[in-house]
């Protein structure tokens, strides 16, 4: 799922290739080429990497060690050195500003020699690694050529950083920068005009640059020339609260921004832009499914088959599952295909709803189907329907990526003796992939269920709804998801969330503790399985262990672990076990004859046994905070109280604070938004995987406002 956010004007000049304008030949063009920059549109939407405040250099005798600066003198001296017999060599030069000098030094690359001559004054951008002498290794840098306009576009100002490729100076880009700015800025329209973006008044943190920072330096000041597109609305207000420009301006203030808060005012109109244009296509999407398709109905017949389940289940439904329930029979009886995700925390219930939603389709006279991510989670889905769905008398089958593993024809031959409910033709599937083969092809395909939707690709999900006559969709996750991704991976569903868990669950407790405690960590768990409790043990690898890093693997700490827990059993399950031996291990540690389950994370989902209330996860901090959150959902699932231990070495700012996280809280969706700050969607997700379309101005972790703007923006524009 890709959009293209185009700002072509009617005469088309944005979509000019770049060969064709003056000053870029051949070699320049396919430079650009390489950075995916064809036309000029492309060129103006090249976002700086970062910015440079060239109105303050800070002196050479200020320099600190290790800190980015600034600053500026003229070459007294050069030379290139080659040594092992001209295999490696240094270019280097010393700058001098009247206040001290500095060594800059490039290793081996000796066409630098070219580029510098003594005399010449340069502009120097980077980090001293030294300070006796005071020396910066492959520096930025940008030789002052005369008092010109060239010139000026590069000092005395804010100026931008590009992105670049080999070959491709930064001084070259910026000036071409510059030219197309002036020249085709201007005429850029509105990509929405009918949804005013440019009314949108927004707050702004507060924006500092780096001029009160810096000292300034003695040169004297060079005249600003005028911007090459000077704002063309009212002046912006008090920056923390600002109606955003034109798309025009917002252009120019990108790449030569007077302040640096003309950087964040403009980026988040560009974002804006683009999350319109996402909202539209998944509205449009929407709409098209709507106007189209026309699927079975199967909001059920009188609960012929729900009441019966429910009242062999031993508890009542929650309130939030109720009314998630009436969502779903509202959809599957309505004129248009259910596209539904449902949300809930781990532990919350979600299987009985999708069992009730099942029902209604089979009720109804069409087939069901369940997709699980993995064969451990498909094995747990097929006992609790084979448990709940016998006495009932409904087909089920069971595929796997070997085919068929119980057919319909045998569920109904083990329906117990006696059953008040005659056998039922439509059909329950469940199974893993393989539901995605070309064989599996159900006559009446009423309702498809994605189990932990975010393991498949949206690909994936789309070839499933294909099969049959527009089937129903609900979409399943224990991974709560924050609003921004909510509205954008799945904004083209109608979303649910069960609020509440049931009722008699232990308090899961959290601790952090290093690899040091682990004697104690492994004495308090034998603790517990002596009280006649079981525990889980979870790594992150399954060999290849690293000791030099303390990275322990599953295979390796096996048998360790058997003498640590003797004469306690202790099971192995990892992903690269045969489906028999995996079904195996899980049986045995849901009958409790294995005490201490030892694995990777293929038990992150799914995986329901009551009596574990002991989770140690080694090197906690190789895992992410949502699959941390999904790990210890697996215990805490009886009345007992349950204990998670992460075992890490924090060694890292962004491992602590997720390590914390999981400390202070298990609320799955602060959990989610956490995790989406720290490690972003693209980490996160996978973008080929998710479906999240390349955004080049927005942030899906820090723009939930925009995201909810651009929505409310396009629904009122399109009277939704």
């Amino acid at each position: 799922m890709a959009y293209k956010i185009s700002v072509s004007s009617p005469t088309g000049l944005l979509q000019t290739p770049l060969r064709e304008l003056r000053g870029i030949g051949p070699e320049r063009g396919a430079q650009l080429e390489r950075l995916e920059l064809r036309c000029v549109e492309d060129l103006l939407l090249h976002r700086p990497r970062r910015y440079e405040d060239r109105r303050h250099f800070l002196p050479i005798s200020s320099l600190k060690l290790e800190e980015a600066a600034l600053t500026r003198g003229k070459i007294v001296a050069t030379g290139l050195n080659r040594y092992r017999h001209g295999e490696r060599s240094v270019y280097e030069f010393i700058l001098d500003d009247g206040t001290g000098r500095l060594h800059c030094r490039w290793w081996n690359q000796p066409f630098m020699e070219k580029y510098f001559s003594i005399g010449d004054e340069v502009v120097v951008f980077g980090k001293p690694n030294s300070l006796r002498p005071r020396t910066m290794d492959h520096p930025e840098t940008e030789v002052v050529q005369g008092d010109g306009v060239e010139n000026l576009i590069h000092l005395n100002r804010i100026a931008p950083v590009y992105p670049l490729t080999e070959g491709l100076p930064q001084r070259w880009l910026r000036s071409l920068m510059w030219r197309i700015v002036a020249e085709f800025a201007p005429g850029v329209p509105e990509p929405e005009p009918e949804i005013g973006v440019t009314s949108q008044r927004i707050e702004l943190r507060e924006v500092t640059g780096d001029a009160e920072a810096q000292s300034t330096n003695s040169q004297p000041p060079i005249a600003k020339p005028q911007s090459p597109n000077p704002k063309s609305q009212t002046p912006i207000p008090n920056p923390q609260s600002v109606l955003l420009p034109s798309r025009a301006d917002a252009l120019r203030m990108l790449h030569f921004p007077e302040e640096m808060s003309d950087v964040e005012i403009a980026v988040k109109r560009l974002a804006l832009d683009e999350y319109v244009a996402l909202q539209r296509a998944l509205l449009a999407r929407r709409k098209t499914l709507e106007a189209r398709a026309r699927p079975l109905p199967c909001a059920g017949d009188h609960n012929r088959l729900i009441k019966p389940f429910l009242a062999r289940l031993g508890f009542e439904l929650t309130a939030s599952q109720t009314k998630v329930l009436r969502e779903i029979r509202r959809d599957m009886g309505g004129p248009a295909p259910m596209r539904r995700l449902l949300q809930g925390d781990v532990g919350s219930g979600k299987t009985v709803v999708a069992a009730c939603a099942m029902l209604m389709a089979l009720e109804s006279g069409a087939d069901a189907a369940l997709m699980a991510p993995t064969e451990v989670l498909e094995e747990q889905h097929a006992q609790n329907f084979r448990r709940w769905m016998e006495p009932l008398g409904v087909a089920m089958e069971v595929r796997t990526g070997g085919g068929k593993a119980g057919s319909a024809a045998a569920t109904q031959e083990r329906r117990p003796a006696g059953a008040t409910v005659p056998p039922f033709r439509p059909t329950l599937y469940i199974g893993t992939h393989a539901l995605l083969e070309a064989s599996f092809a159900p006559a009446r395909l009423g309702l498809v269920i994605i189990d932990e939707q975010h393991k498949f690709g949206v690909a994936q999900r789309e070839k499933l709804v294909r099969k049959g006559r527009y089937p129903h969709l609900l979409v399943m996750t224990a991974t709560p998801i924050p609003r921004t991704l909510g509205l954008t991976l799945y904004g083209d569903l109608d979303i649910s969330v069960i609020e509440q868990g049931p009722p008699g669950r232990g308090r899961v407790r959290t601790f952090l503790r290093a690899a040091e405690s682990l004697p104690r960590v492994w004495a308090f768990a034998r603790e517990k399985l002596a009280q006649g409790r079981q525990a889980y043990v979870i790594y992150s690898r399954v060999e290849d262990a690293d000791s030099s890093a303390g990275v322990k693997a599953a295979a390796h700490e096996w048998h360790q672990l058997e003498k640590i827990f003797a004469p306690w059993k202790v099971g192995l399950l990892h992903g690269r076990l045969k489906s028999r031996d995996k079904e195996q291990v899980m049986a045995a540690f849901r009958g409790g004859d294995t005490q201490v389950l030892l694995a990777t994370s293929v038990v992150e989902v799914g995986v329901d046994v009551p009596n574990a209330t002991l989770m140690v996860i080694e090197n906690a901090d190789h895992f992410g905070l949502a699959q941390l959150h999904q790990l210890r959902g697996r215990i805490g699932r009886g009345a007992a109280e349950s204990c998670c231990i992460l075992i890490a070495a924090a060694k890292t700012a962004g491992a602590g604070e997720r390590l914390k996280t999981m400390v202070e809280t298990t609320d799955g969706f602060k959990i989610a938004e956490a995790d989406l700050k720290l490690r972003g969607t693209g980490e996160l997700l996978g973008r080929q995987q998710s479906g999240v379309p390349r955004l080049r101005f927005g942030d899906l972790s820090a723009d939930a406002d925009l995201v909810e703007r651009a929505r409310a923006l396009v629904k009122r524009a399109e009277n939704v």
